[in-house]
C-alpha cells in the first residue's frame, strides 16, 4: 500500500505522520500518478502551523511531479508512462502516488526531468506571475528581492536579469551571498541590517522601482524604505512571520508607494494558464536563462526533516523530496 504525509494537528515538524494509505483508482477524467519527486515549499510550513488554515486531518505540498501509472474513463491527451508535473493550491503532494484530475497536469517537456519540475513549478510560476503580472519587469527597472538564495529568489533574479532589470539580491550568509552571485546577481547585500540606507547607496539615493518581499515581518517596513516615490512593495512571504497591520498613511509618507500581497490562484486560476505560464517557465530553463538549484535532497518519509532545515533558514535553492 501507498505511504504519505499527513497532518492531524497543526504544530512542529514532529506531527507530520509518515503512513501507509489507500489510493482510489482514477475515475472519470483523473489520472493517477506515480510521484517521484515532491517540491518543498515554506507555504507548507504555514500549513502544518496553522498560519494557513486547512480541514484537518490533511496531506502536505503543493507542487510534485512523476509517471502516469494509470487512466481514468474519458481521459485524452495522455498515455501511461509520460512525464507529468504539477502546482496546484490544493495540499496532497507529500505521497507517493495521487489522483489528480487531468486537466491539473502539465506534461513534462524533454530536456526538463522530473527533479527539476518537482524544484521548480510552484516556485517558477510564483516567479513568473510576480516578474510578469503582478508588476511588469523591463529594462531600466532597479529590483529588491529578499531572500534571493531561496526557491523564489534565485529564480526571481535570473528572470529579472533576464528581462533586462538591474537586480539587488538579500541574503542572510556569506554562503548565500556567493550562490546568488554565481546566478548572475552582481550587486548582494549579506545581511537585513540597515538595508534601506545601504539600498540607497547602492541606487545613488533613488531607491527601487519594485521590492519582492519573501521574508515578511522582519523586512517590511525597511522594504517599504527601500522605494522610490510610486514604487510597489509585493509581499508574497512570511518566513519571519506574518506581516502586521499598517496604516494607509504609512505609504503616503514614504511617498505615494503600491502594496500588493498577491497569491496564485489570482494569476493561475485556470488549467491553461498555469500551461501557458509554464511553457515560458520551462523555455526559460531550456535556454539556460534560468538555471535550477536542488540545494536538499530528503526521502519522502523524512519531510519533517527538510521542515526543519528550512525553517532554520539553513536550505539554498529548492528542497526535493524523492520517493
Amino acid at each position: 500500500m501507498p505511504k504519505a504525509i499527513r497532518l492531524y494537528e497543526h504544530g512542529g515538524s514532529d506531527r507530520l505522520k509518515w503512513e501507509e494509505g489507500p489510493v482510489n483508482p482514477p475515475g472519470r477524467g483523473e489520472i493517477l500518478v506515480r510521484q517521484t519527486a515532491i517540491g518543498v515549499d515554506y507555504i507548507d510550513v504555514y500549513v502544518r502551523t496553522g498560519l494557513y488554515p486547512r480541514s484537518l486531518p490533511t496531506g502536505l505540498g503543493f507542487e510534485a511531479a512523476g509517471i502516469v501509472s494509470a487512466l481514468g474513463p474519458k481521459v485524452r491527451g495522455f498515455k501511461v508512462g509520460e512525464r507529468v508535473g504539477y502546482s496546484l493550491n490544493t495540499p496532497g503532494a507529500y505521497a507517493e502516488e495521487r489522483v489528480l484530475k487531468a486537466d491539473e497536469l502539465i506534461k513534462l517537456p524533454r530536456g526538463i526531468s522530473e527533479e527539476q519540475a518537482a524544484a521548480i513549478l510552484l516556485k517558477g510560476l510564483t516567479a513568473w506571475f510576480l516578474v510578469r503580472q503582478t508588476f511588469k519587469v523591463r529594462r531600466g527597472h532597479t529590483v529588491l528581492v529578499t531572500a534571493a538564495g531561496g526557491g523564489v529568489g534565485l529564480i526571481l533574479i535570473q528572470w529579472i536579469r533576464a528581462l533586462g532589470a538591474q537586480v539587488i539580491g538579500v541574503v542572510s550568509s556569506a554562503e548565500k551571498a556567493a550562490i546568488v552571485r554565481r546566478h548572475g546577481c552582481r550587486q548582494v547585500l549579506v545581511g537585513y541590517e540597515n538595508l534601506a540606507s545601504r539600498v540607497k547607496e547602492l541606487t545613488k539615493g533613488k531607491g527601487v522601482d519594485v521590492v519582492y518581499d519573501g521574508v515578511g515581518k522582519d523586512t517590511f517596513l525597511p522594504g517599504l524604505d527601500c522605494l522610490k516615490p510610486r514604487g510597489l512593495m509585493v509581499t508574497f512571504g512570511n518566513a519571519s512571520g506574518a506581516v502586521p497591520p499598517v496604516a494607509p498613511l504609512e505609504l503616503m509618507r514614504r511617498g505615494s508607494l503600491f502594496l500588493t500581497r498577491p497569491t496564485s490562484g489570482d494569476y493561475l486560476s485556470t488549467p491553461g494558464a498555469r500551461r501557458q505560464a509554464a511553457r515560458e517557465l520551462f523555455a526559460m530553463v531550456k535556454s539556460r536563462k534560468i538555471r535550477v538549484l536542488i540545494g536538499q535532497r530528503f526521502a519522502l518519509k523524512d519531510a519533517a526533516r527538510a521542515h526543519e532545515a528550512l525553517e532554520a533558514r539553513q536550505t539554498f535553492g529548492s528542497t526535493v523530496l524523492l520517493s
